[in-house]
């Protein structure tokens, strides 16, 4: 049992809640911010205990005030913890290399294509102990937090054989228990073919689905199935028949879809019902309105379109159309080696024109969406996990108006303060 703790008198309290709203956020409501002035928060055994205004709470527990920790949050936002859907958080190695690659003219499947990207972090992360991966994972995870990210989706993809997909989720099954951050374990065995497998790709997805799901799924050590669809790494039908094997096993589908050319990866996550579809950077207008029909979550990544000095997606299109869209790091070492969800905010509204408050939507509510925990995160609403942030701005706007810039001060992980 924690001491209760009491932040009160925020300039702008973002509580995120919309009344009677049930699942992912589009169109307008991405706008509802669910914002009260000189807002309160009472926190107590890591849940949400009381919202409202300052003069409420202080009517409402005047007899035990003493009891608990009080804050002064006067002249500061105050939001959910911010939630990121989509990173690669737990590899071996660094490839700074391939920056200056990448801005001597080789392009991405270029990299890959001659050895280095994804295999190259496959050869570092096979190599590497467990406890190598687990220290280093935990580094990236403070700087998350540090961030004011209190959850991580995680993907797998850099073992990409039995052994060492397993080793991935097992770090990131200890990290769950043993770091402040909650992490939420997705199976990406499908993120390439493996060099071993190189002219042999029927017989990798044979192996994927024959034997490494049903034993990902036996262990319980993952929570999401995600393929890398594209030109040159996963057919549609390759994607379709992985995912459809894991939803049979109890994964719900993610696809990395339509990032370096369309593919139609927009269409196969609405086909094959995937809470979530990824990259999209050259989805279809007929896949977006596809996505948009079947309530899929589009997880957009700017900083990755960014680092890749390519054009970001059609994140306006996208919310107009009715699409829910959520927002990432996508935190790998190749193509956005960065921890700043901040950044990612930022990005969003200058890339893709998003407004400040989709952009903070995308990044807590919707975000939570996407990895399917919003009845615990993505909103301050009672009853709910008690992760927030208290940034040192005064409002939302200037969150995202001041680029570049970290501005969190104080945060808040199961009502324990972590930060500040």
């Amino acid at each position: 049992m924690t001491k209760p703790v009491w932040i009160q008198h925020a300039s702008q309290l973002v509580t995120m809640h919309i009344p009677h709203h049930v699942g992912p956020r589009s169109k307008e409501a991405m706008s509802e911010l669910g914002i009260i002035e000189d807002g309160s928060i009472w926190l107590e055994d890591g849940e949400i205990r009381a919202v409202g205004t300052t003069e409420e709470l202080q009517k409402f527990y005047q007899t035990r005030i003493s009891e608990a920790d009080v804050v002064n949050a006067s002249g500061h936002l105050v939001t959910p913890g911010l939630v990121d859907p989509h990173t690669h958080v737990a590899f071996g190695g660094s490839r700074e290399r391939e920056f200056e690659m990448r801005l001597e003219g080789a392009s991405y499947m270029d990299i890959m294509n001659a050895g280095g990207g994804i295999h190259a972090t496959t050869r570092m992360t096979r190599e590497a102990t467990e406890a190598e991966l687990i220290e280093q994972t935990a580094k990236r995870l403070d700087s998350f937090l540090a961030h004011g990210v209190t959850t991580v989706e995680g993907k797998s993809g850099y073992g990409l054989d039995l052994e060492n997909e397993l080793k991935q989720l097992r770090v990131m099954q200890f990290l769950q228990h043993h770091h402040a951050i909650d992490l939420v374990p997705t199976f990406m065995g499908a993120h390439a073919v493996p060099q071993e497998y190189k002219g042999k790709e029927e017989a990798y997805v044979e192996y994927l689905i024959k034997e490494v799901l049903p034993e990902v799924a036996e262990q319980k050590i993952a929570k999401f199935n995600d393929v890398f669809c594209e030109v040159d790494v996963f057919t549609p039908d390759q994607a379709e028949q992985i995912l459809l094997a894991g939803k049979k096993l109890g994964l719900m589908p993610k696809i990395h879809a339509d990032e370096i050319k369309p593919y139609g990866g927009a269409e196969l996550a609405a086909k094959v019902g995937a809470i979530s579809a990824e990259h999209l950077l050259k989805a279809s207008d007929e896949g977006i309105a596809k996505m948009a029909e079947a309530g899929v979550v589009a997880c957009l990544l700017p900083a990755t379109a960014l680092y890749l000095r390519e054009e970001a997606a059609k994140g306006r299109q996208m919310i107009d159309q009715g699409v829910p869209v959520a927002i990432s790091t996508d935190c790998n070492p190749g193509s956005s080696p960065t921890t700043s969800m901040p950044l990612v905010m930022n990005l969003a509204c200058i890339s893709m024109r998003l407004t400040p408050a989709e952009s903070l939507c995308a990044a807590t509510f919707n975000a939570a969406c996407a990895i399917q925990m919003e009845d615990r995160i993505g909103s301050i609403e009672i009853g709910k996990q008690a992760d927030i942030v208290l940034w040192n701005v005064e409002n939302y706007q200037k969150l995202q108006y001041l680029f570049g810039v970290n501005h969190v001060q104080k945060v808040w992980k199961k009502g324990v303060k972590v930060i500040g």
